[in-house]
C-alpha cells in the first residue's frame, strides 16, 4: 500500500464534470453517444461519492435530470431513450436515426437512478414492447427496431432492462439464453456474436445476462472453471487485465474481466494490489483515466477503472482510504446504493 500513489478522487470528478459540458478534441468521436457519455460521467460522480457529499449543486442534478428525460421517444414499435438529440423539428415523425434505443434505454434508466428520480415520466408498457420489437428471431436483440448491430452488449441491455422493472414479458428468456449459449468459445469465454473471438466485455455481458435471468445452472461446473481459467489469465504482469488472449492491458478490461470473475464467485484470484498499481499508472495528472498509461483519459475508462476498484480495493484499505469505494453490484454496473433505487423505483409499484 505505501507504494500505491491516492486515487485521486476529485480530479476524476472534475475530469467527468468537464465532459459533461464539452468534450476534449480527443474525445468528439464519442460525441453521437451522448447518453452513454452522460451515465460514465453520472457514474464516475456517483461513485467518488459527489452526490452524497453534496459537493453536485441541484440545480446540476435537475438539469441533468431534464435532459436525460427529453431523450425519451416514442415510436410504433414501443418507447425508450435515444443516444441522443438530433436536429430534427419538433412534431417530426420517429424515423431510424431518432428512434429508441435499447442500449441508451439501459444507460439512461441508471443515470436517473444515479440523480435519484423518482421515474413518473416512465413508459413501462412501452418499453416492454420496443424490448419485443427488438428481439430476433435466433434470440438476439438489434439496438432499435429499425435493426443494427445484433450482439451480447444489446442482449445484456435487455436482460438489465428487464431486471430492473422485475417484468421479463417483453422478452423470450430461453430464446436469448441459447443465442447467448451460442457465442461461447473453446477458451471458455464469449465473443460478440456466435464465431467471434472471446473478448472480456462480451464475457462479462454474457455471465450478467445469465445471473439476471436467475439461471446460473446453465453453466455446468466444467464450464464455470474454464471460464475462471481464461479469466485470470488475462491478468497481465501489469496488473491490469487483457480482454483478449496476448492483448495489452487496457483499464477496462479490469472491470469486465473483474466483475466476471465476481459473478463467477471467484473474485479471491484477482489479485488487487496489482490491479490497483495498473489503474493508478493509467491515472491523469489533471484528473480522469486512460486505458493504459500515457494515453488521453476519458469518462468510459475512468468509469469503469472505478467501478473496478469498487470492486477490488487494495489490501487494507479501509473505510476513508481513497481507493476504499462503496458496495458495488457487479450484476447491474452500478453502486450498490444506485442500483437498490433502481429495483425499487423503476418497476413503478407500490
Amino acid at each position: 500500500m505505501d507504494s500505491l500513489p491516492p486515487l485521486a478522487r476529485g480530479a476524476h470528478a472534475a475530469h467527468c464534470r468537464r465532459c459533461l459540458t464539452g468534450l476534449p478534441g480527443s474525445q468528439v468521436d464519442i460525441d453521437p453517444s451522448k447518453l452513454a457519455l452522460a451515465f460514465y460521467c453520472l457514474g464516475s460522480l456517483d461513485l467518488t461519492g459527489q452526490f452524497a457529499n453534496e459537493s453536485t449543486k441541484p440545480s446540476d442534478q435537475e438539469l441533468w435530470r431534464q435532459w436525460v428525460w427529453a431523450q425519451q421517444t416514442q415510436g410504433p414499435c414501443g418507447t425508450g431513450f435515444r443516444p441522443g438529440h438530433y436536429m430534427t423539428a419538433d412534431g417530426e415523425p420517429v424515423r431510424s436515426e431518432n428512434s429508441p434505443h435499447v442500449i441508451a434505454t439501459y444507460t439512461a434508466l441508471l443515470s436517473l437512478a444515479i440523480l435519484r428520480d423518482d421515474f413518473a415520466q416512465l413508459d413501462r408498457p412501452g418499453i416492454l414492447k420496443l424490448l419485443q420489437a427488438c428481439q430476433n428471431g435466433d434470440g438476439s436483440f438489434s439496438y432499435e427496431p429499425y435493426g443494427g448491430d445484433a450482439d451480447l452488449r444489446t442482449t445484456y441491455c435487455a436482460f438489465a432492462i428487464s431486471s430492473m422493472l422485475g417484468d421479463w414479458s417483453g422478452i423470450r428468456v430461453e430464446h436469448a439464453l441459447r443465442f447467448i449459449e451460442s457465442c461461447r468459445t473453446y477458451e471458455g469465454g464469449y465473443g460478440q456474436v456466435p464465431f467471434a473471438e472471446a473478448s472480456g466485455g462480451p464475457t462479462y455481458c454474457a455471465l450478467a445476462s445469465i445471473f439476471l435471468a436467475g439461471k446460473s445452472d446453465r453453466l455446468t461446473d466444467g464450464e464455470r472453471k474454464q471460464t475462471i481459467r481464461w479469466l485470470i489469465q488475462n491478468q497481465a504482469p501489469s496488473g491490469g487485465y487483457r480482454g483478449r488472449t496476448n492483448k495489452e492491458a487496457d483499464a477496462c478490461y479490469c472491470f469486465w474481466c473483474g466483475a466476471s470473475l465476481s459473478i463467477l464467485g471467484a473474485r479471491e484470484l484477482t489479485c488487487e494490489l496489482s490491479l490497483s498499481k495498473f489503474i493508478a499508472s493509467c491515472q491523469f495528472k489533471f484528473g480522469g483515466i486512460s486505458k493504459a498509461p500515457n494515453e488521453h483519459p476519458d469518462p468510459y475508462h475512468t468509469y469503469l477503472s472505478m467501478a473496478a476498484v469498487a470492486l477490488y480495493a487494495p489490501p487494507n484499505a479501509e473505510d476513508g482510504h481513497s481507493w476504499k469505494l462503496k458496495p458495488f453490484d457487479a450484476l447491474l454496473n452500478a453502486n450498490e446504493e444506485t442500483s437498490n433505487w433502481a429495483r425499487k423505483h423503476i418497476p413503478g409499484r407500490p
